[in-house]
């Protein structure tokens, strides 16, 4: 028997406002099994810390040798306490990692999903074989991870890696974080969606073809994605200038962290790859690092299931 194959699987465990994913997952990355559950969100400590047990007890086994979990942050990576998560509300200060390796008897690790998912693509993923990783997850927001050498960098106290939360522009709109001018306010998935419909109001005539997906609902980013796919000159203005904003804002991660590759993943990603030689055109205008043209910028290779693969990443980090 391998060293490998000693490791048994892993289950990782994505928990989000509304479900919790669990899979199993084997040594090398390969999710072998995966469902989906109700997170009870908005109840008591015990009815949520209940909906994660159900759905771990769903695919649990004498294989699985430890848990991996996403959680919504702020969290103590350290002692996998979820500290206050917005989208979490029934959890303050909750020792979710020592209770579950309580309760499953097996060793337990926990971060946030950017984090996970950057050291899943760096172990089995898209950034393989790259010693210095930025993973930006594109969304309802921007979330961002950073791995060195195969570790997650947290810095100090675990408050690492916001790239989300850098502004492009201090002038700019709020963010819900309070700051002006974040990334996120300005080219996430929800930022895209309220572009297209300042622009829809402005032209109803251009619209058409968005109007038309969205079949008398709100345009969203999906719609605008969808729209370009087809060829819609208005959906692809609009990510057009979502792209240029993106430029500077990987500029500046560029000169502070002078990575060896770029990797976008996240619901919206998909929207952004056609414009990956614009941006590696456009990368070197607005970095001072002289090798920024030869970052590599690829698509992540865990899509929806980034969560799991990346609970189960952290159960393998050295």
């Amino acid at each position: 028997m391998t060293e490998r194959s000693k490791q048994g699987v892993i289950a990782g465990v994505d928990i989000g406002g509304t479900k919790v994913a669990v899979g199993l997952v084997d040594p090398s990355g390969r999710i072998l099994s995966h469902l989906r559950q109700p997170m009870i969100a908005n109840g008591t400590p015990e009815e949520g810390f209940q909906s994660v047990t159900n759905a771990i007890d769903a695919v649990m086994s004498a294989e699985v040798s430890s848990i991996g979990i996403c959680a919504p942050g702020p969290l103590d990576p350290k002692t996998g306490v979820i500290l206050n998560p917005p989208n979490v509300p029934c959890w303050r200060n909750f020792p979710l990692g020592a209770k579950i390796a309580e309760k499953y008897k097996v060793p337990v690790r926990v971060d946030n999903d950017a984090n996970a998912a950057a050291l899943a693509e760096t172990r089995w993923g898209a950034a393989r074989g790259y010693r210095y990783v930025f993973y930006a997850t594109i969304g309802t927001g921007i979330g961002t991870g950073i791995v060195f050498d195969g570790k997650i960098y947290h810095g100090k106290t675990g408050s690492a890696a916001e790239g989300g939360h850098v502004s492009i522009d201090y002038r700019g709109p709020v963010c819900k974080c309070g700051k002006r001018g974040c990334i996120e306010i300005l080219a996430s998935g929800t930022a895209i969606g309220v572009r297209a419909r300042a622009k829809i109001a402005a032209d109803l005539a251009r619209a058409k073809t968005m109007l038309d997906l969205a079949k008398g609902g709100e345009v969203s980013s999906e719609h605008v994605g969808k729209a370009f796919a087809a060829g819609d000159p208005l959906a692809r203005e609009i990510l057009e200038e979502t792209v240029a904003m993106v430029v500077p804002w990987l500029g500046n991660i560029v000169d502070l962290l002078d990575p060896d590759v770029l990797v976008i993943g996240g619901g919206a990603a998909a929207m952004f790859e056609p414009f990956f030689g614009q941006i590696k055109e456009q990368l070197p205008r607005w970095c001072v690092n002289p090798f920024a043209a030869e970052i590599p910028l690829v698509m992540a290779h865990y899509g929806a299931d980034s969560g799991i693969a990346g609970g189960a990443a952290l159960c393998g980090e050295e």
